[in-house]
C-alpha cells in the first residue's frame, strides 16, 4: 500500500508502507531546516534508510511571507535501500500561503497536506499572490487536508515555559515536528533529547520547544487529525555503526582521515562561500587531530596559503564554489607549474556568476578540466553521494600526493547539504597514502628537483630547510631535471609533455569502470557522474522492473577517464548521459570515444526526478 491509498481509509488504523516522502516548507525564519533535520534524525534512529534534499533561499532574509523567502526540507524514509530524496512528497507541511503556493504543485495526488491555518489571513494571502483562500476552494481538492492552528496552539503550549514576546512563536516548527512524529510513528526521544542538549544554556527555550513538540504530538492523538497513521519499518541495512551524515561533513572527515593516512598535518585555507562554507566550519572543530584552518580575506589569499602549506610539507587543501574557483585559477596554475600536491574542492552551484547560490548544478566540469591558462591538465574526481564524499576525499588526496599535482574534487549543493545514513568505516581498512619526502642527493651532480620518478613521473617533494635540497620554485618554466629557469623552446615542449603525461598515466592507477548489467545484455547504458548517481541508479531499477534491459555505470574519475571506459562504451548501441548542465560529459564522451551518446540535460536548480530519467530511457528504447 502507498500513501495514495490512505485517503480512502475510514477506520482508525495504522497502515504499513515501504516508503514515504515528507517535505517541510515555510519562511526561512520558520525553522524548516531544523524541523526536517530533527524528523530525519528520528527516522535514522528508528533504523530507516533515508535521503534528504534541503532547499533554502539565496537571500539571507527575504521578505517574510513572500515566494522568494520560502525554505524547504524534503526527506524520503524507507524500509529498504533508497537512492534519492524522492520525486513527489506524500506529505507536505506548509507554514504559510507562500509555502503552499510554491510547493503544492509537487504534492502527490491523494497526499497529506498539513497547513498552519493561522497564517492564512488576508495580508499573507496577498503577499503570496492569492486573491482567495486556497484552503476553501479547488486548490486543495484531491488532497487529505489537515488544518492546524499552529500559532494559537504554540502560544498555549509554551505559556508557562518562561519564553515571552516574539520568541514564543519560534517553537511552532517543533509543534509541526510533533504532529509528523505522531503521524509517522517516529520515536519522540531523539527530538526531545536534541532540544534539551542544544538549548542547555537557555533552559526556557529548551522547555518551550519540548512543550510545543508534545503539543503537536498530542494534537494528532486528541483531534484524530487523520484516522490512519503510518508505519515504515526499519531497513535491513548491512551491520555496522551508522550515523546520518551530510556531504560536506563526510568530505571534511575524509580530509582528516586522508591526512592521518598520509601521516601529514592537514591545512585548509578557504574563504566562506555557499555551499562550501560548512567544510571550513567542520574542519575548524578538529584541531585535536592536527588540523589547521585558515579563513582568508579573499579567495586568492586562500589558495595562496594552501600552496605555501603544500610547499612546506602539509596535506594542503583549499575549497570554494564556482565563482571562487574562477578567482583561484591563476594560483592553481602556479601549483600545477610548481608540481605541488594541492587538493582543490569545488562544491558546485547553479551559475554563471552568482547564479543561484543555494541550488544544485553540475556545470563546472568543463571549467575544472580546462579553466586555466596554458596547457595545465589536472586530475578531476567527483563524489557521487553524501557518504561517498568521504572515500573520494581520500582518493583525491592519494592522487595529489603520489603524483605531485593539484587535484580538483567536485561535489555540488545536492551532495553537500543532502544527508544519508553512513556505515562508519574501520580506520584499519583505509589505505596508506603516505609518500616519502626527499632526503638527499638524487643524482651524481647533487639534488635535482625535477628528476622524475620512473613509475609516476612525479618530481621529489623537497621540504624547505632540508640541508642540500635548495631549489628554485615559481611560475616561470623550469629546466628539466635541474629546475633552473629556462626559456628554451625544446625544454618547454618537454616539460609541457611531461606534466601532461603524468596526468594521463593516472588512468592506469585508478579503478576500472564498473558496469551494473545483471544479464550482460543491456540494451541501453545509463552513464553518469556526481550527484546524478542516486537518480540514475533508481531509474535503472525501475526500468528493469518494467522489463527493460538496462546497464548502468558511474564515473568517479573524470580526468583521466579510467582505462577501460572506451571498451565499456563500445559495448552498447544506446548511451544516455543525464547531467545537471547542458551536456558537458556528453561532449567529452563523444569527442574522446566517437560514440553517439545522447544527453538528458537540465539547468533548473533542482535535481533530476527518477521518472525523468526512466521516461527518457524508455523513449530511446522505443
Amino acid at each position: 500500500m502507498t500513501t495514495e491509498d490512505l485517503v480512502s481509509q475510514e477506520s482508525d488504523q495504522t497502515t504499513e508502507i515501504d516508503r514515504a516522502v515528507v517535505r517541510f516548507a515555510g519562511d526561512s525564519g520558520d525553522g524548516m531546516q531544523v524541523a526536517g533535520t530533527r524528523f530525519t534524525d528520528a527516522s535514522a534512529a528508528f533504523g530507516n534508510d533515508l535521503a534528504t534534499l534541503p532547499s533554502f533561499p539565496a537571500e539571507i532574509r527575504a521578505p517574510a511571507g513572500t515566494l522568494p523567502g520560502v525554505s524547504s526540507f524534503q526527506v524520503q524514509i524507507a524500509d529498504f535501500d533508497i537512492l534519492t530524496a524522492g520525486d513527489e512528497p506524500d506529505t507536505l507541511v506548509a507554514m504559510n500561503p507562500a509555502a503552499l503556493k510554491k510547493n503544492l504543485g509537487d504534492l502527490k495526488k491523494g497526499g497529506t497536506l498539513i497547513v498552519n491555518s493561522d497564517a492564512f489571513e488576508e495580508r499573507n494571502l496577498a503577499k503570496a499572490g492569492y486573491d482567495h483562500n486556497p484552503l476553501e476552494g479547488e486548490d486543495v481538492k484531491g488532497f487529505r487536508l489537515i488544518e492546524v492552528p499552529m500559532e494559537q496552539l504554540t502560544k498555549e503550549a509554551v505559556k508557562d515555559s518562561g519564553v515571552s514576546g516574539r520568541d514564543v512563536l519560534r517553537s511552532k516548527n517543533f509543534l509541526a515536528i510533533g504532529l509528523l512524529t505522531w503521524l509517522y510513528n517516529r520515536p519522540t526521544e531523539p527530538t526531545i533529547e536534541w532540544a534539551e542538549k542544544k538549548f542547555a544554556k537557555k533552559p526556557e527555550v529548551a522547555l518551550a520547544n519540548v512543550m510545543a513538540f508534545r503539543a503537536g504530538y498530542n494534537f494528532g492523538i486528541t483531534t484524530e487529525a487523520t484516522k490512519t497513521t503510518i508505519d515504515i519499518q526499519p531497513a535491513a541495512l548491512p551491520p555496522g555503526t551508522y550515523t546520518n551524515v551530510t556531504g560536506n561533513i563526510a568530505l571534511s572527515w575524509g580530509l582528516v582521515a586522508a591526512a592521518h593516512q598520509a601521516r601529514l598535518p592537514l591545512f585548509y585555507g578557504s574563504y566562506p562561500i555557499t555551499p562550501a562554507s560548512d567544510i571550513l566550519h567542520e574542519l575548524s572543530k578538529h584541531k585535536n587531530y592536527g588540523v589547521v584552518t585558515y579563513q582568508a580575506e579573499d579567495e586568492i589569499a586562500a589558495v595562496g596559503s594552501a600552496i605555501g602549506a603544500a610547499f612546506a610539507g602539509n596535506f594542503a587543501v583549499t575549497g570554494s564554489s564556482g565563482p571562487g574557483i574562477a578567482l583561484k585559477s591563476e594560483a592553481i596554475s602556479l601549483a600545477f607549474q610548481a608540481e605541488l600536491p594541492l587538493l582543490v574542492i569545488n562544491v558546485q552551484r547553479a551559475g554563471p556568476s552568482t547564479g543561484m547560490p543555494t541550488k544544485p548544478e553540475q556545470s563546472d566540469l568543463l571549467f575544472s578540466l580546462f579553466g586555466r591558462h596554458g596547457e595545465a591538465p589536472l586530475p578531476v574526481v567527483a563524489a557521487a553521494s553524501a557518504s561517498d564524499a568521504f572515500e573520494v576525499a581520500i582518493e583525491a588526496a592519494r592522487i595529489a600526493l603520489k603524483y605531485m599535482t593539484p587535484v580538483i574534487l567536485l561535489s555540488d549543493n545536492y551532495i553537500a547539504n543532502g544527508s544519508e545514513p553512513w556505515n562508519l568505516p574501520d580506520i584499519e581498512d583505509l589505505p596508506d597514502i603516505s609518500v616519502p619526502f626527499a632526503t638527499g642527493d638524487n643524482s651524481e651532480k647533487g639534488f635535482m628537483p625535477y628528476m622524475r620518478d620512473i613509475e609516476t613521473f612525479s618530481r621529489p617533494w623537497a621540504i624547505p630547510g632540508t640541508p642540500g635540497l635548495e631549489h628554485r620554485l615559481g611560475g616561470l618554466e623550469k629546466e628539466s631535471i635541474t629546475g633552473n629557469v629556462s626559456y628554451d623552446p625544446e625544454n618547454h615542449q618537454l616539460m609541457t609533455d611531461s606534466r601532461a603525461w603524468k596526468v594521463v598515466n593516472i588512468a592506469h592507477d585508478v579503478a576500472p569502470v564498473e558496469v551494473d548489467d545483471p544479464d550482460g545484455d543491456g540494451e541501453i547504458l545509463l552513464l553518469g557522474w556526481g550527484s546524478t548517481y542516486g537518480a540514475i541508479r533508481a531509474a535503472a531499477r525501475d526500468l528493469r522492473l518494467n522489463g527493460h534491459k538496462v546497464a548502468r555505470a558511474h564515473l568517479r574519475h573524470l580526468n583521466p577517464f579510467p582505462a577501460n571506459l572506451g571498451e565499456v562504451l563500445a559495448s552498447y548501441d544506446k548511451i544516455l548521459i543525464p547531467e545537471l548542465n547542458t551536456g558537458q560529459l556528453r561532449k567529452l564522451i563523444r569527442a574522446d570515444f566517437l560514440v553517439d551518446a545522447k544527453g538528458l540535460n537540465r539547468v533548473a536548480g533542482v535535481p533530476f526526478r527518477v521518472s525523468e530519467i526512466s521516461d527518457a530511457a524508455t523513449k530511446m528504447l522505443e
